[in-house]
Order: structure tokens, then C-alpha cells, then sequence
């Protein structure tokens, strides 16, 4: 079974991350979304509720293709969550130069520390490469429309959000 792993907080979901899940999907018979927790970080949403995310908008569409979907939490190392899930590919999504800079770093650091696991670049198609998590959660917070930049079931996470900071 070939196993890939793809690491992120998604947080929230973008249009950007599903689309590197579902090209994933098409390279593996289980893909294992693997969401980070960052100590530095105070995440938007509650791992629970990304984790959701990812499903509610990648599960079918790769169960259609044959691919299983996994989604993890995990604390650490990347690439030691990748050899806990048995993976023995590393997925990372591409948006530009300054992108490729810091992931051929990473993806060296890696293979130093695990060999036996390979890391795949995915490069953003032209529609979703201006994309960034950042930049959906502050256009969000301000009441802006990212449905342009989000699944929609994102897009009603972060409205009920707002809301909620309303009330």
C-alpha cells in the first residue's frame, strides 16, 4: 500500500490545500493529512474542527479515486508523524520560489533524519497560487468574502465564527 503524508495546520482549510490533497490522492491508496500542533501558535480552530474540515471537503472526493483518507494530529517532527503513519512519502504544496526555497531545505533536513522517507513537491495550479491560510483567516476577520479562497464549508466556519465574536 503506498502511503503519503501531508503535513499543515490548515488553518482554516484553503482552496490551495484541498487541491494539493486531492492531487495527492491520485499518487497514493491512503493519503494521511497530518495536522500540526505548533506550540507558538494559537490556532483559529480547534484541531477537531480542522480535522472536520479536511474530511467534510477531501474524504469523498478521494474515496471516489480509491484513495483512503487519514486525518492525524501530531506534535514534533514531521517527518517522525510520517513514519508513525507508515507513510513513506511526504507531500508538500508549492506556491513559488521563496516556497521552493524553504521546502528543498526542509526536504533535505528530513531525508537526513529519515531516509527511507521521500518528499514529493505539488505545485499550486495559477488559480490557487496567491493563496495563503494567513491572508483567509485576516480578510475573514474583516469581514471580507473569501469564498474565492476557501471550500465553503470553510467559508461557514469562519462566518459562525465572526458571528460569534459579534454577539
Amino acid at each position: 500500500m503506498r502511503i503519503g503524508f501531508y503535513a499543515g495546520s490548515f488553518d482554516p482549510l484553503t482552496l490551495g490545500h484541498a487541491e494539493v490533497i486531492l492531487a495527492a490522492g491520485r499518487l497514493f491508496d491512503r493519503l494521511v493529512v497530518g495536522i500540526g500542533a505548533h506550540p507558538a501558535k494559537a490556532p483559529l480552530f480547534d484541531a477537531a474542527q480542522r480535522a472536520a474540515l479536511v474530511r467534510e471537503v477531501c474524504e469523498a472526493p478521494l474515496s471516489a479515486r480509491g484513495c483512503e483518507l487519514s486525518v492525524e494530529m501530531f506534535s514534533g517532527l514531521v517527518v517522525d508523524a510520517a513514519r508513525a503513519a507508515g507513510a513513506t512519502t511526504m507531500v508538500r504544496g508549492l506556491r513559488d520560489a521563496s516556497d521552493f526555497d524553504y521546502e528543498m531545505q526542509m526536504a533535505g533536513t528530513n531525508a537526513a533524519m529519515a531516509p527511507a522517507v521521500q518528499t514529493i513537491f505539488i505545485p499550486a495550479s495559477p488559480a490557487t497560487r496567491h493563496i495563503a491560510a494567513t491572508l483567509v483567516r485576516q480578510i475573514a476577520a474583516m469581514g471580507g468574502d473569501v469564498s474565492a479562497l476557501a471550500p465553503a464549508a470553510t467559508v461557514r466556519l469562519l462566518a459562525q465564527k465572526r458571528d460569534l465574536r459579534r454577539s
